[in-house]
């Protein structure tokens, strides 16, 4: 079964908006074993919303549309798909109600134009799933290539040939999009593909090594699996997410699939080492904290370059994770995880789990007043040099010196800093711009019932970023989280 996707919004091709919608529904398709050959982005006009449908039913089985169910007078899929159709739209009255009871849950009256959302062409049915205003349509047609729908009741022009195709319409809004997409639209395909089998998928998150990197790193377990064919690897660049090895398995059922992965991903971590922080959902961020709860270390930070970035992408995970929706499913008090134990004293461990626990929280030293005070307090310790001869802060001493201070200052075991040659103006041919330094900074700890004993350790790197100012920003962040992790893992 060939699947096509049409996204509808002038403003998609305006590039106001990115349409990620479109990237995903087309993930999902290839992950339930549905083909998907031709994505189209059409704006907010009748006459070329109407040459893409027909465009789409002409050579695909199945067209998904994504968008144009809103109220406003520019929201017309429903109605293109309907003069498509050849049919007439009519008053979902169970619809509408569902809409007025939204609108008086909020206490706020129904303006009478969200009644459009509840017209559906003769002939489609809307899906059940409704966490919004928009219902989302299922719609099959009897379809004549070059022609056109034939109407209910009737037949194609002698010779015709006859095929059936559906058309799925979601909102554009993607959580809405998602839950229509995960709840009907997925398996309604299988089941009209005939698609028997099951189809797993296990994200590996890497770090360090760039796409081309990788492939070369497993050319020869790619020839391999291209001869088997199950599994399957794909590569995901992703930014500075890194860069995501997806292993993709077919099997009679789930537990032969992921029995296919585990297997592969036994085969491929040797070969990729450190290189792995994480799976799936999960990110750097829960991966360090991961790290800190299974040694009983808290953390603080200390940023210039970053802004508070790292702050930013700690405190939002350890609130995700605590809460429960971290989007990997991490949570605190997992095995690996900072669980905050109750009898945690105030040295540095993690504290219990109705207060602040394993991040402790960050200081951005964007003056140099500021820096200067971070680097002088605590004198000797935070400097070596002694309280008169502080290093400079956009080196590798400085870092390693404002590490020590994010962790003195901020009562944590473990202190973490990044610096950088952000001003084209201090660089030098030793120096260039987009030189970052990286440092950690752990105190030492006894063994504590389950937990081990941890040694001091001050440690500091140098490395050169690509990009302008902001992705040196960016890349700086998660790569001073990645060192921290290394640390934690002993693999630095």
């Amino acid at each position: 079964m060939k699947t096509e996707i049409v996204a509808v919004g002038t403003e998609l091709l305006l590039g106001q908006i990115v349409d990620t919608n479109s990237s995903w529904m087309g993930e999902q398709l290839a992950l339930a074993g549905i083909d998907s050959h031709y994505q189209t982005k059409v704006g907010d006009n009748w006459d070329r919303i109407e040459d893409a449908f027909r465009l789409a039913l002409d050579r695909s089985d199945a067209v998904i549309v994504c968008g144009g169910l809103g109220p406003t007078q520019d929201d017309i899929t429903r109605e293109v798909l309907a003069s498509v159709m050849g049919v007439e739209l009519v008053l979902d009255e169970r619809i509408a109600e569902r809409i007025r009871a939204m609108f008086a849950s909020r206490s706020r009256p129904m303006p009478e134009n969200n009644l459009r959302q509840a017209m559906v062409p003769v002939g489609a049915s809307p899906i059940p799933q409704q966490p919004g205003t928009a219902p989302g349509l299922v719609a099959p047609i009897r379809w004549v290539r070059g022609v056109g729908a034939v109407a209910p009741g009737a037949e194609p022009a002698e010779g015709a040939e006859l095929l059936d195709r559906v058309v799925y319409v979601v909102p554009g809004v993607p959580y809405e999009m998602r839950e229509m997409m995960n709840g009907t639209v997925l398996g309604d395909l299988q089941r009209r593909a005939g698609v028997s089998a099951t189809i797993e998928s296990r994200v590996l998150r890497t770090w360090g090594q760039s796409e081309s990197g990788l492939a070369e790193m497993l050319a020869g377990r790619i020839d391999e699996l291209d001869e088997s064919g199950n599994p399957t690897l794909a590569f995901l660049a992703s930014g500075i997410e890194g860069i995501k090895l997806r292993i993709t398995a077919k099997g009679a059922d789930s537990a032969e699939a992921w029995q296919l992965i585990d297997a592969e991903q036994a085969v491929l971590e040797p070969l990729l080492g450190d290189l792995v922080f994480a799976y799936d959902d999960d990110n750097m961020e829960t991966a360090v904290l991961a790290e800190l709860g299974r040694l009983g270390l808290t953390m603080g930070v200390a940023e210039t370059i970053t802004g508070g970035r790292m702050a930013n992408r700690l405190s939002s995970a350890e609130a995700a994770m605590r809460s429960g929706t971290a989007p990997g499913g991490a949570k605190l008090g997992d095995p690996g995880l900072a669980s905050g134990s109750d009898d945690a004293e105030s040295d540095g461990t993690a504290s219990d789990g109705g207060g602040p626990g394993t991040f402790a929280g960050g200081i951005v030293a964007r003056s140099e007043h500021l820096a200067d005070y971070l680097l002088h307090a605590g004198s000797s310790e935070v400097s070596p040099l002694g309280d008169d001869l502080v290093p400079p802060l956009a080196s590798a001493a400085g870092a390693e010196a404002l590490a020590r201070a994010a962790r003195l200052r901020t009562g944590a075991s473990v202190g973490l800093a990044v610096t950088a040659i952000e001003d084209r103006a201090a660089a030098t041919p030793e120096h260039p711009f987009g030189t970052a330094f990286l440092a950690v900074s752990i105190s030492a700890q006894p063994a504590r019932g389950d937990l081990p004993a941890v040694e001091h350790r001050d440690h500091a790197d140098e490395i050169r970023l690509p990009g302008d100012r902001e992705r040196l920003a960016d890349y700086s962040a998660i790569s001073a989280l990645n060192l921290l992790r290394l640390i934690l893992q002993d693999r630095r």
